[in-house]
């Protein structure tokens, strides 16, 4: 009777304690990885992270807070040019979480340099950089977390709105004050003034029509080739294919474009504007005729051959585009 009630005081203990005591070795493990990281987060905004940081505080359970990753190669030797561009919209994206007033520990941002986490990039399969991850705090990533950059670009108000769709974290993007506009613009402003002050006593220079056409025309330029959506996106300047090291200047889906791209479509479009323009001055100007037949040839020439360069960046970007001249 006795061996009984020891054996029914045992298997009590056993069943009553030990449940209680793993759960509280899991929440002690989970309150020191909650420590630690907000530790870090209080030094840099970003996290840097190698293999063993990664697979303890981010890969292995416990963990009731998701994390936000960029995968980087900013290393001179790596070339990588869009990474470090990437890297400031990070830091800015970061430092606008940290050092606001719902700053808590619900999500961290840190980071992983290839030369510091190369076993981190094998064990995901990961070939590019830079590419942007979130580990949510329950489960795996799923394709939803890993960010489109190819189409969204990197701009940190994209990115704040990527991570509220995947953690429900509404950031504010505070930029650091950037003084250059401002001071160009008043730079232009004084020059302006300047030429009209030194040129008080004879401002037709103000109603030639020549100079407010070019200026309309150097606006269009600007804004049909996508400088806006730059300004908006903030897309990568090229892209660099890590395996085989060829640059693609063109983005090969019409929903994206690189900042190469557009400086590319400006040149093309001006050219093709240029070759318009020696057309029609070589059709109404009172010049010699030998001089205006040059003008129509180098103005068919420009048009011509500019104008089959779009079409072949169109053929590019929306596949099945049925229409070709010269090249394809």
């Amino acid at each position: 009777m006795f061996g009984k009630l020891l054996i029914s005081v045992f298997f009590l203990l056993v069943f009553h304690y030990g449940p209680t005591g793993a759960q509280k070795k899991k929440e002690t493990l989970l309150s020191e990885k909650v420590i630690q990281m907000m530790e870090w987060a209080s030094k840099r905004s970003v996290i840097r992270m190698n293999g063993d940081k990664f697979r303890r505080f981010v890969k292995a359970p416990p963990r009731n807070y998701s994390v936000v990753i960029m995968f980087t190669a900013l290393q001179p030797q790596r070339q990588c040019g869009v990474c470090r561009q990437a890297d400031e919209e990070f830091q800015v994206l970061a430092n606008s979480w940290r050092y606001s007033s719902a700053f808590t520990n619900k999500v961290f941002f840190a980071s992983v340099d290839f030369d510091e986490g190369s076993d981190v990039f094998q064990m995901l399969n990961m070939n590019s950089a830079p590419t942007f991850l979130h580990f949510p705090s329950k489960g795996k990533p799923r394709r939803s977390d890993t960010y489109e950059l190819q189409v969204r670009g990197f701009a940190a108000e994209q990115l704040a709105r990527w991570v509220a769709d995947r953690t429900d974290v509404q950031i504010r993007v505070i930029r650091p004050p950037n003084y250059a506009g401002p001071l160009l613009l008043g730079f232009l402003l004084a020059v302006i003034g300047g030429l009209a002050y030194l040129r008080r006593h004879n401002l037709e220079f103000l109603f030639n029509k020549n100079v407010w056409a070019f200026s309309a025309l150097c606006f269009v330029l600007i804004m049909t080739s996508g400088q806006m959506w730059n300004h908006i996106r903030g897309p990568p300047y090229a892209h660099k294919n890590p395996s085989t090291g060829q640059v693609s200047y063109i983005h090969g889906s019409s929903q994206a474009q690189f900042v190469a791209e557009t400086h590319i479509v400006l040149l093309f479009n001006a050219a093709v504007t240029m070759g318009i323009v020696l057309l029609c001055e070589a059709a109404t100007t009172d010049i010699d005729i030998g001089k205006r037949k040059i003008m129509c040839v180098a103005g068919m020439g420009l048009v011509m051959l500019f104008f089959s360069w779009l079409l072949s960046i169109f053929r590019a970007k929306y596949h099945g585009y049925p229409y070709s001249f010269l090249m394809s």
